[in-house]
């Protein structure tokens, strides 16, 4: 069987299997689980994937909710990316329900390939995208050594082959003032919370003179106990994103310096921490995004190499693409006056529009590994022009 007609048989199990998949994805969108605590929707995955004749190892790099599900042996080494994890209050409001059904319906698919061409396909079940960063995780603990390339699919209202990721680092700060009667005796207090409103004041007006692709953005947890208290505690949470690691540590300086400039001219103590995990820039292979491309139009979606828009947010897909060529691109499942992380973003990941999008994703991805593992030279290349990003 040649890579076309495989693509065909890859395209056909995966509509013959819709309907398990879609179950799969309601199950997960019915039941949303916060970052690092999906149990179920880990279990579910694994569950299919090991149904299906893949070796599966739960539990990898001291992550409970992540797995490594392999089939065939040898090279090159095809990884495909799942998320599963939920927002708070909102589900599914990123729909990474769809993300991990087409993951696996990719996987189960692409066996196809395995069996016809040799090499190896990998599904695996990354946790806590939404800041808690698994990827990073697992990346640091060396998940993806011997990975040759890194896929997955993400849904959105745009269609596009190429997405923008910014570097990405939170920020916990916490003021420590003095209480006192805000009305008999100010004098004797030292304000937390205005040390915080100072410290926001600082940041919009840093805003002006920064890059136009960083952004910086925050809360604040806690801001006192009542109005007739002056305030002797305050935190908040912030992030700080750029377009590449460099300007990112810059950045991160100049927002401590709006910080420690509140404390000293309000007298207030201040306190940083930095999260363990640090999401860098997207490096999208273009040789990847290119296939993907055509195979997309075989499914019948068209869709440009680079969205025109060029919206942008973080992912810790950004931390895989540093070390293996990979590819994250867009889905459209909802209009385009749908905002992500909304809760009409939630509703459309369940919904037939969604499901169409995780059919056509891992269509896509499934055809894409057919490519990969049918063609070599098509895995030197996504590789060259890797490698020429890392010395450049």
């Amino acid at each position: 069987m040649d890579a076309n007609e495989l693509k065909i048989a890859v395209s056909g199990e995966i509509d013959n299997r819709r309907s398990q998949l879609n179950e799969l994805s309601q199950k997960i969108h019915g039941n949303p689980e916060l970052g690092m605590q999906e149990t179920r929707a880990a279990g579910w995955l694994a569950g299919y994937l090991e149904g299906n004749g893949f070796l599966v190892e739960k539990g990898i790099c001291g992550l409970e909710t992540a797995f490594r599900a392999s089939y065939g042996k040898g090279k090159p080494v095809i990884a495909i990316l799942a998320e599963y994890d939920a927002l708070p209050k909102l589900g599914h409001a990123c729909g990474h329900n769809l993300i991990a059904a087409s993951a696996v319906g990719a996987g189960v698919a692409a066996r196809q390939a395995v069996d016809g061409y040799g090499g190896k396909v990998l599904v695996f079940g990354t946790p806590g995208e939404e800041g808690e960063g698994g990827k990073v995780i697992m990346a640091r603990e060396g998940a993806f050594d011997g990975v040759d390339m890194a896929m997955m699919v993400h849904p959105g209202v745009r269609n596009t082959a190429i997405t923008s990721f910014l570097a990405l680092h939170a920020l916990e700060v916490e003021f420590f003032g003095k209480a006192a009667h805000a009305a008999a005796r100010p004098d004797e207090g030292v304000n937390a919370l205005e040390a915080m409103i100072q410290s926001f004041n600082g940041i919009n007006s840093l805003r002006q003179h920064i890059r136009d692709k960083a952004r910086i953005h925050g809360i604040i947890t806690d801001s006192g106990e009542a109005p007739n208290i002056v305030p002797a505690h305050c935190a908040g949470s912030f992030i700080v994103r750029a377009e590449n690691d460099e300007y990112l540590e810059e950045l991160k300086e100049r927002v401590l310096n709006c910080f420690r400039g509140a404390a000293l001219a309000t007298g207030a103590r201040m306190e940083h921490r930095w999260r363990d995990v640090r999401y860098s820039a997207m490096r999208s292979n273009t040789v990847l995004a290119e296939l993907y491309c055509r195979n997309m139009s075989i499914v019948g979606r068209e869709m440009p190499l680079e969205d025109p828009e060029n919206r942008f947010g973080s992912s810790d897909m950004g931390n895989v693409s540093q070390i293996v060529p990979s590819l994250h691109p867009a889905i459209a499942i909802a209009p385009l006056d749908v905002l992500g992380h909304s809760p009409e973003f939630a509703v459309a990941a369940g919904t037939e529009s969604g499901e169409q999008g995780m059919i056509d994703a891992a269509k896509a991805m499934a055809m894409t590994a057919v490519d990969l593992l049918s063609d070599p030279a098509l895995v030197a290349r996504a590789k060259e022009e890797f490698e020429r990003g890392n010395t450049g």
